[in-house]
């Protein structure tokens, strides 16, 4: 695409890469796709912690945008919220890495018995 910013073909490229990665994740065996996921909320160098800081920074041009008057003060509110709310989304994951990281990690047993299946209970804490 001639004209186009680099950052804007690379947010293109990226979005592509995760539709790609997803697919790949629907179809990988439990134990890679639990390494892939691992990764994915690792909260130092993962992919949920680079899509929140990439909104936070998006908030904070927002702000400034809207102080000048450029954009309207709700673009920069909706950015602030969706920014905290992310953050807060990670933080609540951030408590299963250990536990995604470990299962990954574990070698491929022939003779270990199946995991029973546990009941799945909704909490919700916030």
């Amino acid at each position: 695409m001639p004209g186009t910013p680099y950052p804007v073909m690379m947010a293109d490229d990226i979005t592509r890469q995760l539709t790609q990665l997803a697919d790949h994740v629907a179809h990988l065996p439990p134990r890679e796709a639990t390494q892939v996921i691992a990764r994915v909320l690792d909260p130092d160098n993962g992919l949920l912690g680079g899509v929140t800081y990439l909104l936070a920074t998006s908030s904070m041009f927002a702000q400034h945008e809207a102080e000048r008057g450029a954009l309207p003060a709700e673009v920069w509110l909706a950015l602030g919220r969706g920014s905290n709310e992310l953050n807060d989304i990670a933080l609540d994951l951030d408590e299963h890495a250990q536990t995604l990281q470990r299962v990954g990690m574990q070698p491929p047993s022939a003779t270990a018995q199946p995991p029973s299946p546990a009941p799945l209970v909704a909490r919700r804490r916030r």
